[in-house]
């Protein structure tokens, strides 16, 4: 599904991935841990073509990233604080990106907020929701197309227990649909339950620890 292979990554001459390779099996959900500053969030980056590597290569599905495509084909990502229209609603942000791509219609953005834990018909504005309502949201804009790949950083940032426990739930419903999911998580918890590898950053270096 996924390969990295020797990447680099020098931002105003400081060193932020260090000849990073792994390999991503399909069908899987794939851990990284590390501290803030550690480099997942710019590996993931890196991964969706966000930011370029200074070397190495990253191939998503048989296409390499910045060569073959800019962006993964068929991925869904959630990293940092996912962004929306202020203003309006969270069913109208989604549909709004929905019909920029014209994959699915009204009743697949709503599907996928249900199945998030979000009420699509609910008419308050995105400004006034709470960061886990966000976070909901921003995992529902990442699986309405119905990706074959999920690239989710810090996916329960905002959420209480239970909403933690749904996000879970509905992780390992995706992987046993043969979803392949990458997610960054400070939580042993998540880590523990949810990842069939894991790897961890540190200074830009990775390590694989369980599962390859």
């Amino acid at each position: 599904m996924t390969d990295v292979k020797d990447v680099r990554l020098t931002l105003q001459k400081n060193e932020i991935l260090k000849d990073v390779t792994v390999h991503f099996d399909r069908g899987k959900i794939h851990g990284l841990i590390g501290r803030n500053g550690s480099g997942k969030t710019m590996l993931m980056k890196c991964i969706c073509g966000f930011i370029r590597p200074t070397a190495g290569e990253i191939t998503v599905n048989g296409a390499r990233i910045g060569k073959d495509c800019d962006f993964p084909k068929n991925t869904g990502v959630i990293i940092e604080t996912p962004g929306f229209i202020p203003y309006y609603s969270g069913y109208k942000n989604l549909k709004l990106l929905a019909d920029l791509n014209r994959k699915i219609d009204s009743g697949q953005v709503k599907q996928a907020m249900v199945q998030a834990g979000l009420d699509p018909d609910l008419k308050r504005s995105v400004r006034k929701y709470s960061l886990g309502m966000r976070q909901r949201l921003g995992l529902a804009q990442a699986i309405m197309e119905d990706p074959e790949l999920l690239i989710l950083d810090e996916p329960m940032n905002g959420l209480d227990k239970d909403g933690a426990a749904d996000m879970r739930k509905n992780l390992l419903n995706l992987k046993d649909k043969g979803k392949t999911i990458l997610i960054a998580s400070h939580s042993a918890e998540d880590i523990e339950v949810l990842c069939d590898t894991v790897c961890e950053m540190d200074k830009g270096i990775l390590t694989k620890l369980r599962g390859f």
